[in-house]
């Protein structure tokens, strides 16, 4: 998936993803609205998506046929970066299995899943033009 702005791309992710957690309001320590918190993690788990398959684009990563797995993308982002794999565990845990499936809805752990994504997009930065584009 080559794109001139997956950095971009999957920060708006994020951004739209920190506007729908808004309207799930508060409740004490956890959000009052769990159908807003799921939406709001599948989103920001595909932002990480994006930023992976980006990765996966400039490191050469052979593409897949069909629907891709999270054993792909732990496959071949452990043979690129340990520290990232890890991230994209507790994004995949935190986000995808808690937030979007299970509705999780205390705050700090649905924040720790948006900062383990926000990690992941960070990581495409440096092969991006300022955010603009991918370098070739």
């Amino acid at each position: 998936m080559r794109t001139k702005n997956a950095y971009k791309e999957a920060m708006r992710y994020i951004d739209n993803a920190r506007e729908t957690l808004k309207l799930a309001g508060k409740d004490g320590k956890f959000y009052a609205d769990e159908k807003y918190v799921r939406t709001a993690s599948g989103t920001a788990y595909s932002g990480a998506l994006i930023a992976l398959d980006c990765l996966f684009d400039v490191k050469n990563v052979p593409k897949r046929r069909g629907r891709k797995s999270i054993e792909y993308y732990r496959d071949n982002l452990g043979k690129i970066d340990k520290k990232l794999l890890k991230h994209l565990n507790a994004a995949y845990r935190v986000l995808h299995l808690e937030g979007y499936y299970e509705g999780e809805t205390k705050m700090q752990t649905i924040e720790s899943g948006f900062d383990s994504a926000i990690d992941i997009i960070d990581s495409i930065k440096q092969y991006c033009k300022n955010g603009d584009g991918v370098n070739n």
